[in-house]
């Protein structure tokens, strides 16, 4: 490339897609000198780092309507995405754009020299450039996979989130509860409090055990702080903080009773950075009622020929109720099917399924199931993805 061409946003896009070829990655000696070459950006911001096995989006989403609405200008990095690779990054509530998508991509390209990186560094390096070049206040991160190793580790960040912890990714992890802990611990820093949703105790002594070693204050969801669900509403929590702080009659936008805990992981952690970015219960309360956070638990209505709705069309036409989830392993897809039998009234229920071939696609699946009258299989565009076929033989004859 000449050094006046200008990339295009089609050009970085396809740049970056081919990188999907290469295999994951895991370790930080490669991304510590890249970003060192591009002259550690990430050191420019304060940030807050999100890892754990669930939740970790849906916590970020929460963390950024919050801070956004108290008038701080926040990036957030997060993965993967939905339909746009763009989706991965943000300040406030504005992706970012194709031009400037393809501006970073082209700085980045031209650094790497012929250096062979990830998908993941790829991405995580172009959010880093450009949340320092648009002078953020604060950057929330989401870890990729694991923690320890993982490419968003190279950051000191002023708290560590870890939501919760399950088993997933078991090939690159480890295939206990203890082993995949030891990895999300892996982001806890030397004196930065840790704030986690984790109720599994031998995952919680892992993490409490690093946490004490590191001098790192811990606030357990349950003992330090808390959040609960008011009798009778479902859109509303009241949350009882690690210092002397509590609200009652709290706005809950997104569904789902375990968005609870999400919501009050986010208030935990924004007690911990309150010295050096305040709010007030009005932008929490605001903040809250504005949280979105697109498949989980997101509903539409699909009325004749491509007319959808985010809402109940207010006419007596039929309308089919759709409901979209990326739950992708078993404790994902036991509260998807919590919320399914306590949130939802419906008449029949269809299930169209899909599923990368290296997850565990049976426990996943049969905790749902059985609640349906039909399954359909299918799969994404994805060289990942399990076969429909492989899929149907997976499910016992009973259903």
């Amino acid at each position: 490339m000449e050094a006046t061409q200008k990339l295009s946003y089609e050009d970085a896009w396809a740049f970056l897609d081919r990188l999907q070829f290469f295999k994951i990655k895991l370790g930080l000696d490669s991304m510590t000198a890249f970003m060192a070459s591009l002259d550690n950006p990430h050191r420019e911001f304060p940030c807050i780092h999100i890892g754990g096995t669930n939740g970790k989006g849906s916590v970020g989403a929460t963390l950024l309507s919050i801070l956004t609405t108290a008038g701080y200008r926040v990036g957030f990095y997060t993965s993967p995405h939905l339909s746009s690779v763009r989706e991965r990054f943000r300040i406030g509530r504005t992706f970012i754009s194709r031009d400037e998508f393809a501006a970073q991509a082209d700085k980045i390209i031209r650094i790497l020299n012929g250096r062979q990186i990830t998908y993941f560094e790829f991405t995580t390096a172009l959010a880093l450039l450009w949340f320092a070049e648009q002078e953020v206040d604060l950057a929330i991160l989401e870890v990729g996979l694991g923690g320890r190793l993982d490419a968003t580790n190279i950051v000191t960040p002023l708290a560590s989130v870890i939501t919760n912890v399950s088993m997933d990714h078991e090939q690159y992890l480890g295939d206990t509860i203890s082993l995949i802990a030891s990895e999300k611990a892996g982001i806890i820093k030397p004196g930065i409090p840790v704030i986690t949703g984790i109720s599994d105790e031998q995952a919680l002594e892992v993490i409490s055990d690093a946490a004490g070693k590191l001098g790192s204050p811990l606030y357990i969801l349950g003992r330090n702080f808390s959040g609960s669900a008011l009798p009778g509403n479902k859109s509303l929590w009241s949350y009882k903080g690690t210092r002397p702080f509590a609200e009652e009659a709290l706005p809950l936008n997104m569904k789902g009773e375990y968005q609870i805990d999400n919501a009050a992981l986010a208030l935990a952690t924004l007690e911990t950075v309150k010295a050096a970015f305040p709010v007030t219960a009005r932008q929490i309360r605001e903040g809250l009622a504005g949280t979105s956070w697109p498949g989980r638990l997101e509903e539409f209505w699909w009325q004749g020929v491509k007319q959808v709705h985010p809402q109940p069309p207010g006419n007596n036409a039929p309308a089919f109720h759709f409901l979209l989830d990326g739950a992708h392993n078993p404790d994902g897809a036991k509260a998807l099917k919590k919320s399914l039998e306590q949130d939802f009234i419906y008449e029949r229920l269809i299930l169209v399924w899909a599923s990368m071939a290296d997850k565990d696609i049976l426990s996943t699946l049969m905790q749902i199931a059985p609640l349906a009258n039909s399954i359909i299989f299918t799969r994404p565009d994805e060289e990942r993805s399990a076969k429909p076929e492989a899929l149907l033989e997976m499910l016992p004859e009973s259903l």
